[in-house]
């Protein structure tokens, strides 16, 4: 039949398969389609956990936080507005900070006052009494200059975040501790051996732990049952006792690095049992999946399996573990020091400020020497809020 007689109103069939128009149908082009790009693309395992990750309010506050204590622990020198070795009048108590100048005007930067003893004494303590000395005010600023220091060791420098726009003036936001010295740039500059000790700890025991818990998971047998015997025996030890055993065995004389360095090994040692435990217990479960059985039909090594199949996926217990344990040791190293087995002047340590609060009646009299428990408690916050945050980012279910 030709063409030109066929009736053009007639419908016409439709490929179902391509919904292509036939030739003896108009031509129209089909409308887009709107794709969300969030499905665009296949998203990596990071992507997906950074995804999750953001949503959790407190997790963000304590990646914030951590991220500024590490800044802050670096370049410590530069954020700390007084020499920590710096020795003045002490047990002076925290300065009086304001926004208002001696004649009543409003300032932009805070302005110190220093306290002034009247020469009263209190009824009851029997301390002098103490108030702003409004007629020798302190202003503050940023990027101003202070003591030399070497930024990274080797790179001499003068200036600091913030601090007093009069270089002959002091002031102490904190107070001082017996000797004087500005609680809060000790604090500052101490932040570095805390976390230095706290970070290599949880390293050390990291390794170990994962290491060895996998190894025994996998083996199993007889070399997993002596394995357990061992992490029974670490773990049944009373680590307190313990640590101040092992840490009175080297000399009072002995360097200061000498000593960090066996506080670390000590703390090393202990510290890896739980951990092995935990990543035990994964790879028992890890070890039975369809697809390690296949790696072992096809002749893989166990080496291979251990780093290639089963490592990646106990990695995300042993990253929230890792968050978990570094406020324990900072806590540790805190208590510790306090008991006089953790770190030696000169250096400074957040445990080794806190040996000023040994005695009820210098707490009572000064309080502000409780200071440095501010420092433990936003570390201890921070890196709990990034580890809760990371546990439900990472957690599949």
């Amino acid at each position: 039949m030709p063409r030109d007689t066929i009736d053009q109103s007639i419908p016409l069939p439709v490929d179902a398969g391509t919904a292509a128009p036939t030739p003896f149908t108009e031509h129209h082009d089909p409308a887009p389609q709107v794709i969300n790009p969030r499905f665009a693309h296949n998203e990596s395992y990071l992507g997906l956990v950074w995804r999750r990750f953001r949503r959790s309010i407190m997790g963000m506050i304590g990646l914030v936080l951590v991220v500024l204590m590490l800044v802050v622990a670096i370049f410590g020198d530069f954020f700390a507005p007084l020499d920590p070795k710096r020795a003045e009048v002490g047990f002076a108590p925290p300065d009086t900070i304001s926004f208002s100048r001696p004649d009543g005007s409003f300032s932009l930067l805070p302005i110190v006052y220093p306290l002034s003893e009247d020469g009263e004494l209190d009824p009851i303590t029997f301390q002098p009494i103490s108030g702003p000395d409004y007629d020798n005010p302190t202003e503050l600023g940023f990027f101003v200059q202070g003591y030399s220091y070497h930024v990274l060791w080797f790179i001499p420098a003068n200036v600091h975040f913030f601090g007093a726009t009069d270089p002959t003036k002091t002031f102490h936001l904190l107070g001082t501790d017996k000797f004087g010295r500005d609680i809060l740039s000790r604090g500052i500059v101490g932040s570095r051996i805390s976390l230095t000790i706290a970070l290599i700890v949880t390293a050390l025991t990291t390794i170990v732990g994962t290491l060895v818990g996998i190894t025994s998971g996998y083996l199993g047998g007889r070399f997993d049952r002596w394995t357990q015997k061992f992490v029974e025996f670490v773990l049944a030890f009373p680590q307190l006792p313990l640590y101040l055993a092992l840490t009175s065995l080297i000399p009072i004389t002995a360097p200061s690095n000498v000593f960090i360095a066996f506080v670390i090994g000590v703390m090393a040692v202990l510290g890896w049992a739980q951990l092995s435990r935990e990543v035990r217990s994964k790879t028992l479960s890890l070890a039975r999946i369809d697809y390690v059985r296949a790696a072992i039909a096809v002749g893989a090594g166990d080496g291979r399996i251990i780093t290639r199949h089963i490592l990646p996926n106990v990695l995300s217990h042993v990253i929230v573990a890792v968050t978990l344990s570094v406020p324990s040791v900072v806590l540790l190293e805190s208590f510790l020091g306090f008991l006089g087995f953790a770190v030696k002047p000169p250096l400074i340590s957040w445990g080794l400020m806190l040996q000023d609060t040994g005695a009820f009646s210098v707490i009572g009299s000064y309080p502000w020497i409780l200071s440095p428990v501010i420092f433990v408690l936003i570390t201890v916050f921070a890196f709990n809020a990034l580890g809760d945050g990371l546990r439900d980012a990472i957690d599949p279910y």
